[in-house]
């Protein structure tokens, strides 16, 4: 049987179509441009650090950094260049991975010092045919601590003619004593837009048939690794028979139609909740995963929120098709931020849910039953307006339980339902002045109240939060105030008080401390009016539901400024 000698054996598109120099390079600008200009100026650093995530072209980019500073030209004569070509011997080799002094080695595998010793022993001796000697070391932060000490010497010191180049998933991994000897370069996600034009330019290089949706989906399944891309667009060409369409990409990777992802979205945020069931049990039936569902709402939560924010950004983002666009902004219209912001907390969470539960299908479900069951729920806004207009403002009970004495309390109002914690105002002064040259009468004053807020408006906040915190009424008269402080109060507050009286008041107040028991104190007033206006207001029925529908949240009352 003999062989076809034109027929070449197949190359999968990923080592197909590998960048064999920087301008081939994608989505990695800022890269080439350092390197190239470092270059070209003859300022060659002795090791670099390339991090990033998985398949965005870190060992690539070690290649080509090799190939390009062994780059001797077809007479042999040239000197480093920005774009190594295939008529060098030395560059075809390094990028068929056969030259001696291009030595690559997985640190996920030769992660002892024994493979270290080994490299250092090898670095004294100068490179056989090329001009450099480079050690490329990817996975570098699975090395060992007695690895990266039996390098780091090497590493500060090394020959003229080694150039090391890392490559690395984890860089926090890697020491701070080894990113300091290493000019580093952060390789970036690609993104989306940029890989589905570079996986055309591809299947137009194969002749192959490709819908520019299906490409889309593809380069946002890749997210932002080239090569991940790569393998997904090579398995849907196999699959399609030399064809690409939405269809088959969908099929193949399990991908939803994100049109029907939002319409879930839709229905549930309307509170549709049978509708948008029907359609995630649709999308279940087709192969949509749950997890990626979720994730997918989740997405357009972040859309839509942007969309909300930021009017006419759509154009930055990579939606799709211009229908889809056009259905964004119109949705983003309809949608408060309050619900996209609660949509989002219960999407985040019910990712852990969806990813944790025995069955991920059912997770999913409920949490688009809680998503539809939120959307009737008003945002505080609202419910503070309901609350206003269905009973006015909340007292916290009778005066007398609230401030002592007080001759006409103020009613509490309810500003906000959650966050924050009690204030209680300051009484006012117990008679307003008649002119601006009238001096006030201190003789009416009566309450702990209006002794709290003298010795405020005076300048003596240490003993108004005195008075406050530790003062027990035991018999109160204008003018003439009896009062039982607490033991954690000052040592030195009836000399305190006597000299602020003194000052502020010229005799006209006097506040005696007896050993009675007396009774409350405004803080515990205030406490117990708070306890009051809290538990009246969970009775309330829109408050209720709310705290029905979330049994862990936390009822806590403000009072409105």
């Amino acid at each position: 049987m003999t062989s076809d000698p034109h027929k070449t054996p197949y190359r999968v598109l990923a080592r197909k179509y590998r960048p064999r120099n920087f301008s081939e390079l994608v989505g990695q600008e800022a890269l080439v441009r350092t390197l190239t200009n470092g270059i070209e100026g003859g300022r060659i650093a002795q090791a670099y650090m390339l991090t990033g995530v998985r398949g965005v072209g870190k060992t690539t980019t070690a290649r080509i950094i090799a190939r390009a500073l062994n780059y001797t030209g077809p007479d042999g004569t040239s000197g480093p260049t920005t774009g190594p070509t295939d008529d060098c011997e030395t560059c075809r080799a390094i990028a068929e991975g056969r030259h001696p002094d291009v030595m690559e080695m997985d640190a996920a595998s030769n992660n002892g010092v024994d493979s270290i010793r080994e490299l250092t022993d090898g670095v004294r001796y100068a490179p056989t045919s090329a001009r450099y000697k480079v050690y490329i070391i990817d996975e570098v932060h699975m090395l060992s601590n007695a690895a990266w000490n039996a390098l780091l010497k090497t590493l500060e010191e090394p020959p003229a003619h080694v150039i090391f180049i890392f490559a690395t998933t984890e860089i926090r991994k890697v020491p701070v004593t080894v990113l300091s000897r290493c000019q580093r370069f952060d390789l970036r996600r690609i993104d989306a837009p940029v890989l589905a034009a570079y996986y055309k330019t591809i299947c137009e290089k194969e002749n192959v048939a490709a819908e520019d949706d299906a490409l889309a989906m593809i380069a946002r399944a890749a997210d932002g690794s080239a090569r991940d891309g790569l393998s997904l667009l090579d398995q849907a060409i196999a699959r399609g028979s030399g064809t690409v369409t939405a269809e088959q990409v969908k099929d193949m990777i399990g991908l939803a139609d994100r049109a029907r992802v939002l319409d879930m979205l839709e229905h549930a945020l309307k509170g549709e909740c049978p509708e948008a069931l029907a359609v995630v049990e649709d999308l279940g039936a087709r192969g949509g995963e749950p997890l990626t569902l979720t994730q997918d709402m989740l997405e357009y939560v972040h859309i839509l929120t942007k969309l909300r924010a930021v009017p006419g950004s759509a154009e930055t983002l990579s939606v799709g098709a211009p229908e889809m666009v056009a259905r964004l902004n119109t949705l983003a219209g309809l949608l408060s931020m309050p619900t996209l912001g609660r949509a989002w907390q219960i999407l985040l969470k019910g990712i852990g849910e969806v990813n944790t539960a025995p069955h991920p299908q059912a997770a999913l479900e409920m949490v688009l039953i809680r998503l539809a069951y939120a959307a009737d729920l008003p945002d505080p806004g609202e419910l503070l307006k309901r609350l206003k207009d269905g009973e006015g403002s909340v007292n916290a009970g009778s005066g007398s339980s609230v401030r002592e004495g007080s001759r006409s309390p103020e009613p509490v109002a309810l500003r906000a339902i959650a966050g924050g914690a009690p204030m209680m105002a300051s009484a006012p002064l117990p008679q307003a002045l008649p002119n601006e040259q009238a001096a006030p009468d201190y003789r009416a004053v009566a309450t702990l109240q209006e002794l709290e807020a003298l010795l405020q408006n005076a300048g003596h906040l240490v003993l108004a939060s005195q008075v406050y915190s530790y003062a027990h009424p035991i018999k109160l008269e204008p003018g003439l105030l009896e009062i039982r402080m607490d033991p954690a109060a000052s040592s030195s507050i009836e000399l305190d008080m006597r000299r602020a009286l003194k000052d502020v008041t010229d005799g006209q107040l006097t506040v005696k401390f007896g050993m009675a028991p007396g009774g409350p104190t405004l803080a515990q007033q205030a406490a117990a009016g708070q306890q009051a206006l809290k538990d009246e207001t969970a009775q309330h029925p829109v408050v209720a539901q709310v705290m029905a529908l979330f049994p862990g949240a936390v009822l806590r009352i403000r009072d409105q400024e």
